[in-house]
């Protein structure tokens, strides 16, 4: 009698045990899955804003035109006439007029068109090497005057693009907190003049505070980041998974500036640039010391829209 009363008095202690140790098991767990959780939900809400931002009426989904002007009137229109077609539109809607690097903006009498909200006729127009462009619409079209190099082009969007009809969203690989990094910053001497070289073969010169160093899977890699508007940080990469699930010229990654001499590099923010959406985009693309040899599987992954279609009606 006893020894059963021992073994069973035993039993309940062990099984008590066994009650505890699985509470502060699971309770381990959830704590960490609750850390994970959060970071996820955070990347979720970023990555939802970030395709609203493409999707939106001013967004690269409603990209549709690039025309470069030639010294002199421009006429744009609808009309096969003019030397910017511009299909759903009136047949005659001005000219942007380009004389010794100043565009201005003649409208015709009654085509209804704005300047940043306000109705105009005739008005010099500021281009995106200033900052934020004058933007002019018509309907559902806007458009904006771009400086690449010598050149000056007009970029036109339409809010009833395809591309923003049929936009069902990104695809993205599944969020791994090893990919957010941190790096080492080593300040240039003094911030240095990186060329960088956009699509088009023009040279665009950017200001470089230094290099952030990183080891990924046990190798040592080195990025060097430009400044390109604010204090963030700009990185422009390509890695082993670029033209396999990745974009084949690269990717971009934005970070914050260095703090007490480090970066943190968050490759699950990385994402494709404005060329991977539209055939009317001037992306700049990665500096050699930004190729890496190492696969980096976080992100935005290849795009898969509808066909981007490259149009010859540039201006004529």
């Amino acid at each position: 009698m006893g020894t059963n009363r021992n073994e069973g008095r035993w039993k309940r202690i062990a099984g008590f045990l066994l009650v505890m140790l699985t509470a502060a098991t699971a309770s381990a767990q959830s704590s960490r899955a609750g850390d994970e959780g959060e970071y996820e939900r955070s990347l979720k809400r970023w990555r939802a804003e970030r395709e609203a931002e493409l999707a939106a009426e001013d967004g690269w989904l409603a990209v549709t035109g690039l025309f470069w002007l030639r010294e002199g009137a421009n006429e744009f229109g609808s009309s096969p006439e003019n030397k910017i077609i511009v299909p759903a539109s009136r047949p005659r809607l001005g000219s942007f007029d380009l004389r010794g690097g100043s565009v201005v903006l003649r409208a015709v009498d009654g085509a209804g068109l704005t300047v940043n909200g306000k109705s105009a006729t005739e008005i010099e127009l500021q281009s995106d090497a200033a900052g934020k462009p004058d933007r002019i619409r018509a309907g559902d079209l806007s458009f904006v005057v771009l400086k690449r190099g010598n050149r000056f082009g007009i970029r036109l969007r339409d809010g009833n693009s395809r591309a923003r009809r049929e936009f069902t969203g990104l695809r993205w690989y599944p969020v791994k907190e090893s990919y957010r990094l941190t790096a080492r910053f080593i300040p240039h001497d003094r911030p240095r003049e990186v060329p960088i070289v956009n699509i088009l073969g023009d040279v665009e010169k950017y200001n470089s505070p230094g290099l952030l160093k990183f080891t990924l899977a046990g190798q040592e890699h080195t990025l060097e980041p430009v400044i390109s508007g604010g204090d963030r940080l700009f990185i422009i990469f390509r890695d082993l998974t670029s033209n396999r699930t990745t974009y084949a010229a690269g990717r971009f990654l934005y970070a914050d500036p260095p703090k007490d001499g480090q970066v943190v590099l968050d490759f699950n923010q990385a994402i494709n640039p404005p060329c991977a959406f539209t055939a009317y985009a001037t992306c700049p693309l990665p500096p050699r010391q930004n190729r890496l040899r190492a696969t980096i599987e976080a992100g935005e992954m290849i795009y898969r829209g509808p066909e981007m279609k490259t149009s010859s009606a540039g201006a004529r």
